[in-house]
């Protein structure tokens, strides 16, 4: 349950469920995840976005077990010897739940009614939705946290909450959707206001989008005279840390790309490269930017590549990326220098 809520923050349960399986299917327990390393559980979270939360669920795993009074490998032969993860090791609260990395209320929440069937309100997405169209709001959710929260928790049938937050958020994902509400079908339409306005969809009220900055990212593909590629991991920090990627960086006003690919490769791994041809450009956009990726192949030069602004580099066959966790948008560009290379080999 705490895996599977923490992936669908943010994320659809029809984009989850796949990663779902097969992350149960590697690390079944809680000791199997803490005894996992990092690079593991960033490749098994691999394009589903937001890698923090791989790190988060994995420092999780020892908070819980650390919080029974043993050390981290004292708890974790617990564990193993005592079989998958004992009922002992959960917390029964809501301040319990949101002590652990990355879980905020309405995740700890859905954690207590959905698991051990406790009384505990929940405001995802589906449920602010309902919510706001049941009361016609005419302000955004977002600006009105506290008022929802209050909401939801009248509403709550304390004697059934899994069932009752289960039916709440399910009205949500297939009645009363974003777009074309089937307010026909609604078992709340004779207490809604927004049906009785007439105007369903006019709710949640949203506040004007606002400008997202757009930014042009020079990346360079380095290979040397033995064909391997050049790679480093970006530090634990932000929503892509401890990440694999090619080396590059902003560009700069006035700039050309190929001498912010040389200034970047020079200033983050003390490298000098000739840059050649442009192998892919990528649009990719996130949640607080949108990016143009500019990628050029680049032949190694000089100087001995240094982490100077990650944790790592190395220097790996092509056909060893597959073994890195990368960036999604990395996975284009992955492909396009296989094309090349393979190309390149026929010709």
């Amino acid at each position: 349950m705490l895996v599977a809520e923490v992936m669908l923050q943010q994320t659809q349960l029809a984009v989850v469920l796949p990663y779902w399986q097969r992350w149960l299917a590697a690390l079944p327990s809680l000791a199997a995840l803490l005894a996992a390393e990092e690079h593991d559980v960033l490749m098994l979270w691999q394009g589903l976005g937001y890698y923090s939360r791989a790190r988060r669920l994995h420092r999780a795993a020892g908070q819980l077990l650390v919080g029974q009074g043993l050390s981290p490998d004292q708890s974790l032969d617990g564990v193993m010897a005592s079989g998958p993860d004992g009922p002992d090791l959960w917390p029964r609260s809501l301040e319990g739940w949101q002590a652990l990395p990355g879980l905020g209320r309405s995740t700890a929440a859905s954690i207590l009614s959905s698991a051990f069937d406790a009384p505990s309100a929940i405001l995802d997405g589906n449920v602010k939705r309902v919510l706001a169209r049941l009361i016609a709001s005419p302000r955004p959710p977002a600006r009105q946290l506290a008022r929802f929260w209050q909401l939801s928790e009248l509403l709550l049938d304390p004697r059934r909450p899994r069932a009752f937050n289960q039916a709440l958020m399910d009205l949500g994902a297939s009645v009363c959707t974003p777009r074309s509400p089937r307010c026909g079908a609604c078992p709340w339409r004779g207490h809604c206001a927004a049906y009785a306005a007439g105007d369903s969809a006019r709710y949640p009220v949203k506040d004007a989008p606002r400008t997202v900055p757009f930014q042009v990212v020079g990346v360079g593909v380095v290979l040397d005279g033995a064909g391997r590629v050049l790679i480093d991991q970006r530090l634990n920090e932000g929503l892509l840390g401890g990440l694999w990627e090619f080396p590059g960086g902003k560009q700069e006003e006035g700039e050309a790309i190929a001498a912010t690919i040389e200034r970047e490769l020079a200033e983050e791994l003390a490298i000098a490269v000739a840059v050649g041809e442009e192998l892919i450009v990528i649009e990719h956009a996130y949640s607080h930017k949108r990016l143009r990726f500019v990628v050029h192949l680049c032949t190694w030069l000089a100087g001995e590549p240094q982490p100077l602004a990650s944790q790592q580099v190395r220097w790996v066959r092509p056909v060893e990326l597959a073994d890195y966790p990368f960036p999604a948008a990395n996975g284009r560009i992955i492909a396009a220098l296989l094309e090349h290379l393979a190309a390149a080999g026929a010709a």
